[in-house]
């Protein structure tokens, strides 16, 4: 296919307004993506520095009232199990149930 000297006056200067368009096209797309990635970073630092949710203190109350009452009930059955052992181990089949007075 052969152009003549008239088509390559047009051609020629529309070839270079069209890779200025795309050489435009591509730094937005380039700008976008790293206008992109600076918000994704700013939002990130924002939500590691800003604190999330907070809980009501009648809550947060509450909740180490029943953990403490937890813990109590817990170390109340622990004390009732360790004197329910002792009192296993302290009886014996045969000792200390027959005392011999007549030695």
């Amino acid at each position: 296919m052969s152009l003549k000297a008239l088509e390559l006056q047009v051609a020629i200067p529309k070839t270079f307004d069209a890779g200025k368009l795309a050489d435009d096209h591509q730094q937005n797309v380039t700008q976008q993506q790293v206008n992109a990635h600076e918000a994704l970073k700013k939002e990130i630092k924002k939500k590691q520095l800003q604190v999330s949710d907070t809980e009501k203190t009648d809550k947060i109350s509450n909740n180490k009232e029943q953990q403490h009452n937890h813990e109590e009930n817990f170390s109340e059955e622990k004390k009732q199990l360790k004197e329910e052992k002792e009192a296993e181990h302290a009886k014996h089949p045969f000792k200390g149930n027959f005392i011999d007075f007549s030695g």
